[in-house]
């Protein structure tokens, strides 16, 4: 590493790898400090980019709020989103990857977009023109729909499909596409 203000090079195959390679020398509380941002170049070009910062908080997956310690959140630098947790256990420390990698989804996922799917099959017909989205971290349900469609969904199916959606614990959100 270089110093303050300064750019260092670790070598790694991953960006989790490179702040991994510090747990041991250094203290978890200080990592944010030493190192607040990792840029990680994989065959000359920018594949990721990292923020780290220390807060007190229950870490991911664990539930007792007498389980809050000090957590080192790694946020993708772009989105803002949280994609790691280093963070201490008794005498170990804990990698832990909370971001969906790839496109998998949960069994529930499945089978709400086949009910919306079904129902929208039903009600338009199988020409399709019609696109679902389940976003389950905010419990929304976004139906994307060419105008015609928008405005014939709008009446009555538009219930039906709200009462679809309400048995899985979501909202509906009807778009036009243009």
């Amino acid at each position: 590493l270089a110093g303050v203000g300064m750019v260092g090079v670790v070598h790694a195959t991953s960006p989790i790898d490179a702040i991994q390679r510090f747990i041991g020398r250094v203290e978890l509380g200080m990592i944010p400090s030493i190192v607040d941002t990792v840029i990680f170049i994989k065959n000359g070009n920018v594949e990721k980019v990292y923020s780290l910062e220390t807060t007190v908080k229950i870490p991911h997956g664990l539930k007792e709020e007498d389980l809050a310690r000090p957590v080192v959140v790694v946020r993708d630098f772009l989105t803002g989103e949280a994609e790691y947790e280093l963070y201490v256990f008794g005498e170990r420390t804990f990698v832990v990857p909370i971001k969906k990698h790839g496109s998998r989804v949960s069994m529930e996922e499945y089978k709400l977009k086949s009910a919306v799917e079904r129902a929208l099959q039903r009600f338009i017909g199988d020409g399709g023109g019609y696109e679902v989205k389940v976003d389950s971290s905010s419990s929304l349900v976004v139906v994307e729909l060419s105008l015609e469609q928008y405005n014939y969904i709008a009446g009555k199916p538009r219930r039906k499909l709200e009462r679809i959606v309400r048995k899985f614990g979501y909202e509906l959100e009807l778009r036009p596409v243009f």
